[in-house]
């Protein structure tokens, strides 16, 4: 879980147990699309956009690739694809950091990554495709 509102673009991991097929399922790596601001001061809620491995068949105009991702723990591919047509507003408490063992002092190696600002602003128009906004 996340004690803190993350920056638009930034890479997180979301548990989607409880939601129902065809919704996702399963844990997954996210692109947070929120602002802190979005939804009001204090609220524990973030907008994200899941990523899969597996290419959309068929590929449509709200999927998107976004490649040289950085390769997190337990997913062995440096690319991904965008779901732009699944836009979730979940809680702090289905959100993780993804992290690389310990550091030497024991705790954990959080891994603090983003899209970049060409990539985000190319996932934000195909969310606007994928929700019908032209």
């Amino acid at each position: 879980m996340i004690k803190f509102h993350p920056r638009p673009g930034s890479f997180l991991q979301c548990d989607f147990s409880g939601f129902i097929a065809p919704e996702m399922t399963k844990k997954r790596p996210v692109i947070v699309i929120s602002n802190q601001t979005l939804h009001g001061e204090g609220n524990r809620l973030v907008t994200i956009v899941p990523l899969s491995t597996t290419k959309p068949d068929p590929v449509r105009e709200y999927h998107y690739l976004l490649k040289n991702i950085p390769i997190f723990p337990h997913y062995d591919s440096s690319e991904a694809w965008v779901k732009c047509d699944m836009i979730y507003t979940v809680s702090f408490d289905r959100l993780s950091l993804f992290h690389r063992g310990k550091l030497p002092n024991g705790k954990r190696n959080y891994i603090y990554e983003a899209v970049s600002d060409e990539d985000f602003r190319k996932i934000k128009e195909c969310i606007a495709k994928g929700v019908g906004i032209r």
